[in-house]
Order: C-alpha cells, then sequence, then structure tokens
C-alpha cells in the first residue's frame, strides 16, 4: 500500500531534480566523460551514478545504523578501492593516444570504466547516506515505509537524478563535434587530472 500522498511525491521529484542539476563532482564527471568519449560514455558513467544513489537510498531507508555497524569497514574500503581506480584511470587518460571518438572505438571494457567511475564517485561519499537520511523524512514516513513507497522513491532517484545527468551528457557530447583534434588532446589532460583530482580528493575526504 502506497503511504506517500501526490503531494509528497510531486514535491520529492521537484526536490531531486533541482538536487541533481546542481553543479558537483558527478555532473563534472559526467560531461567530461561524454566530452572525452561520446554520449555512450556519459549514460553509463550515468548509470553508475544512478546505482549508487539508489545503494545510499535503500541503506538510509532500511537500516542505516545496522548497515553502518555491520558494514561500515566495507564501505571504506569500497572508498579506497574507488578512489584508486579513478587515480589509475586519470594517468591512462593523460597517457592514451588522442582519437576520434566513433562507435568504432568503443568497447565493452570503455564502458565499463565508464560505469565504475560514475559507481565509485558515489559510493566514495559516504555522506550520502546521512544525507539522504536527513532528506527523505521530509517526504517519506521512514519509520512505516512500505515496499511501494520505496519503489517509487527509486523510480523517482531514476528519472531526476538520471534524466539531468544525462541532459549534461548530451550537451558535454554535442559541444565536442566543434572540438579539433588538438582541442580533443586538451580534452583528454583536462579529464585525467580530473579524474586523478576526485581521486585523491575520495582518500582526503573525512
Amino acid at each position: 500500500m502506497i503511504k506517500m500522498s501526490l503531494a509528497n511525491i510531486v514535491s520529492l521529484f521537484g526536490a531531486m531534480a533541482i538536487l541533481a542539476s546542481i553543479p558537483s563532482l558527478s555532473v563534472l564527471t559526467v560531461s567530461t566523460r561524454s566530452a572525452n568519449g561520446g554520449f555512450i560514455h556519459g549514460f553509463f558513467t550515468t548509470l553508475g551514478i544512478v546505482l549508487g544513489d539508489i545503494i545510499f537510498i535503500i541503506v538510509a531507508l532500511w537500516g542505516l545504523s545496522f548497515l553502518q555497524d555491520t558494514m561500515g569497514g566495507f564501505f571504506i574500503l569500497i572508498k579506497y578501492l574507488g578512489a584508486g581506480y579513478l587515480i589509475f584511470l586519470g594517468i591512462n587518460i593523460l597517457r592514451a593516444k588522442t582519437k576520434n571518438a566513433s562507435l568504432e572505438n568503443i568497447d565493452v571494457k570503455s564502458l565499463l570504466s565508464s560505469f565504475l567511475t560514475g559507481l565509485f564517485i558515489t559510493l566514495g561519499d559516504q555522506k550520502a547516506t546521512i544525507f539522504y537520511l536527513g532528506f527523505l523524512p521530509a517526504f517519506v514516513d521512514i519509520d512505516n515505509i512500505s515496499f511501494l513507497d520505496t519503489l517509487i522513491v527509486l523510480i523517482i532517484t531514476i528519472l531526476t537524478v538520471g534524466g539531468v545527468k544525462l541532459i549534461y551528457a548530451f550537451i558535454a557530447h554535442k559541444s565536442r563535434i566543434f572540438f579539433t583534434k588538438k582541442t580533443n588532446k586538451i580534452i583528454n589532460i583536462f579529464a585525467g587530472y580530473l579524474m586523478i583530482f576526485i581521486g585523491i580528493f575520495l582518500i582526503i575526504m573525512p
């Protein structure tokens, strides 16, 4: 049985859409991956970000304290593994030769790389769980939440977070059409250092 009111559903949708549109590391990463490798990479990066948000929302709705006690070490491990992966990815981007992005250059490994980038950036932010725990009660009665309510929240997350990030990815992809090979090289340098910066940021972030 759905316990959320229509007003709460609409309000949550609007609030999450606004929050997703605020410039952040995830927005910057999606835009960079899309500009660097094409819209498909922005799409898979977005998938990773959305999955990470879904995990945090489920944690916030269905037992934050229990999971923190039993899996706190696991989340810390994910944070450092993700940071190391992003630094490794940034170094590889810096060392890679500039190529014109096309469907021929896209393979499963590169798409997986984009997906993991989005996922690790999200999972590396342990404060996201606390944020959702403080944010969601304004729209959902966490103490009496139903399965359908959880499903609605997850659908809203997919539509808002995923939709907004894909808009950023599309804009970044369209912008790169006008870039020359020299400009693409600059984008590669920017993307590489950005990945390294994000990895270091995740490591030093309390």
